[in-house]
């Protein structure tokens, strides 16, 4: 009984508009694999939503705090299954393989495997190929079978440490592709899916500065890659049989600023995931007519959320904001048309507004920014101001969608997303342009979105503060030591501040795999006294500094807690000799380093650090959370 009084309570304080939590899971043949509790499952595709499922593995046989599924891969005939395993406390994965018999059972298991797939031998035997990690470095590709010739052999290693390996099989699973990677520069070797134990295939030898990756349709391959005038990604088309680079031909180029987020193949069409002009599009490639048809989607949407489809027919995806949860679409080839889930409208799109918006840095570049408010809201000018900054390694800024963003903005915070070079979002050389010895032009472009912020009127210096994670702790470390009248207070989770120290020490995991982005301090004098311009932990000095609260994780092998708590030290130094000779009636800032068990780099879900880092800024900018909290207990679980 109390057990129900809990379920009911839960159930009454839920919000209006549902959101659905997905595992893992993979369709294959009639069924569906993913997990139910504590077990991986499957079900017969009609009855996926039903309680009618076969256990074939538990997972608490493994003696693992809280293990999830990770992602499922299906022997091509049904003999097998593969499940990589992990938990939230650690990014080290285990790999299971169940026997699918009458009775299932787990015929072997892998420790810290990263990518694995399954491809089929001239024997029908089913032979799994996987990599295997150590400190985070990906080097070693294995490949074994399983039943009465059961083996396990390694297949590559790559000798370079600056390269990290990983495994992809293409749409129509003719090959597995071997992708050996860095920073900048890609190499691919073709594994025959019907000769998996034939020698593999190289498309083309890694060129620095070269990205490529690979798909497979109806003997061709179709390549992404930078090659050529603009280094911007392009789509490469050559026979399989002539995989080498003086046979590729151009098939499709992007437009100038393009991100591609995506590439998914079917058998008569190429879908493209494109961001362009900080709005998402979907490119439809019709491979007998070389017809394309561009659709741009909704101006609410921010993010893409690809699903794992086999049906040839439809292309489905999802699409998420910071404070709208993923909605479903699909385009539907034969109708020519992108069909979107039916059912009652989110009210947030009602209340809120997102504006898509520009700063000019002090170069001129222009600089995007998406911007969210409450609709209502009158005069942003005293309403509180959260940015968001990236700008590293290419990668997007994330912006999926977050319960506590939602709860912001409806409590009348300003939210702005900041997509400042050294970022993707405008395309490969906007990342090229935030890297090395131009990572300064990404202080830079933050800088510039603050100020246009608040000079068109979104808050204002007293009332604004920052968040940002791992990487994005570079550009608001260095905004804090030269620009801290911008800001009132900041959060940082598990960020990288002591980039000096750090790129020296080629003992840690990701140094040597992370030269391309930051530079090689121990033998490059540029790029040793270019980092001492901007890392955050060596320009600390006495002086007035936000609030900074700072979430780190005991044991992460990405951002060492050394450096972090090396920056907090410092930090603390300095604003205690700052408020020495500030005189009666200066407040200093809080600075707290809050440090987590575990060693997960990032616990995204952990509701402790969600409702602290909120609680910090709600303090710090003296406003009453009552309200904020009781809305965010209606999305987080109990």
């Amino acid at each position: 009984m109390d057990a129900f009084e809990k379920v009911r309570t839960r159930l009454e304080t839920q919000p209006q508009e549902e959101y659905e939590v997905v595992n893992a899971e993979i369709k294959h043949g009639g069924f569906v694999y993913y997990q139910e509790g504590c077990c991986l499952v499957r079900s017969k595709d009609e009855e996926a939503d039903s309680d009618i499922y076969e256990v074939l593995f538990n997972l608490e046989e493994l003696k693992l705090d809280q293990p999830f599924i990770d992602c499922i891969r299906v022997a091509p005939d049904e003999k097998y299954v593969a499940a990589k395993i992990r938990t939230e406390e650690s990014e080290t994965s285990t790999l299971i393989v169940v026997k699918l018999s009458d009775q299932p059972v787990m015929e072997a298991s892998f420790p810290n495997v990263s990518s694995f797939e399954w491809v089929k031998d001239e024997e029908d035997e089913d032979v799994l190929f996987y990599t295997f990690q150590r400190n985070l470095r990906c080097h070693d590709v294995y490949r074994a079978t399983f039943g009465d010739n059961k083996r396990n052999e390694r297949f590559y290693t790559e000798k370079d440490p600056s390269y990290f390996v990983f495994l992809y099989l293409t749409k129509d699973s003719r090959f597995l592709t071997l992708n050996i990677m860095n920073k900048t520069t890609s190499e691919v070797w073709l594994i025959d899916g019907l000769s998996p134990w034939d020698p593999p295939v190289l498309i083309q030898k890694r060129i620095h500065g070269m990205l490529y990756y690979v798909e497979h349709r109806d003997d061709e391959l179709y390549i992404l890659t930078n090659v050529g005038e603009p280094t911007e990604f392009k789509l490469m088309r050559t026979a399989a049989d002539a995989p080498a680079i003086m046979n590729w031909d151009l098939f499709f180029t992007m437009k100038r600023n393009t991100k591609v987020v995506d590439l998914d193949m079917f058998k008569d069409h190429c879908v493209l995931f494109l961001k362009h002009s900080n709005l998402l599009y979907v490119n439809v490639i019709g491979l007998a007519d070389d017809s394309v048809r561009s659709l741009k989607l909704p101006p609410w949407a921010c993010g893409f959320i690809m699903d794992t489809n086999s049906d040839p027919k439809n292309c489905p995806f999802q699409l998420c904001s910071p404070i709208r949860p993923p909605k479903y679409y699909t385009y539907k080839f034969a109708e020519g048309k992108l069909f979107e889930e039916t059912g009652h409208e989110d009210p947030i799109t009602k209340t809120s507004r997102v504006l898509r918006l520009e700063a000019k840095s002090k170069d001129g570049k222009l600089v995007p920014m998406t911007v969210f408010h409450k609709t209502d809201s009158e005069d942003l000018q005293r309403k509180p101001l959260l940015v968001h900054v990236y700008g590293a390694y290419g990668m997007d800024l994330k912006m999926n969608f977050r319960p506590e963003k939602r709860v912001l903005v409806d409590d009348g915070w300003i939210l702005a997303y900041c997509h400042v070079r050294g970022g993707g979002e405008l395309g490969l050389q906007w990342h090229a342009d935030g890297r090395l010895t131009k990572k300064l032009n990404g202080l830079a472009d933050l800088v510039a979105c603050i100020k246009t912020l608040h000079s068109q009127g979104f808050s204002q210096p007293s009332l604004t503060t920052l968040s940002a994670f791992s990487a994005g702790g570079v550009l608001v470390g260095a905004l804090c030591n030269s620009k801290p009248e911008l800001l009132r207070a900041v959060t940082l989770e598990a960020p990288f501040l002591d980039v000096l120290n750090t790129m020296l020490d080629t003992t840690l995991p990701l140094t040597l795999e992370e030269l391309e982005e930051w530079g090689n301090p121990s033998s490059d004098e540029k790029h040793k006294n270019y980092i001492k311009r901007y890392c955050p932990c060596q320009n600390i000095k006495p002086q007035h500094y936000p609030s900074v609260h700072i979430t780190a994780y005991e044991n992460d092998e990405r951002v060492p807690l050394k450096g972090i708590m090396n920056y907090t030290e410092k930090l603390k130094e300095a604003v205690a000799e700052h408020t020495k000779g500030a005189g009666e009636g200066y407040q200093p800032p809080n600075i707290i380093l809050d440090i987590q068990p575990g060693g997960n780099h990032v616990i995204e879900d952990s509701h402790k650090k969600i409702t602290t880092q909120m609680k910090f800024l709600y303090e710090e900018l003296g406003l009453d959370s009552t309200d904020a909290f009781e809305a965010l207990k209606k999305y987080l679980k109990f």
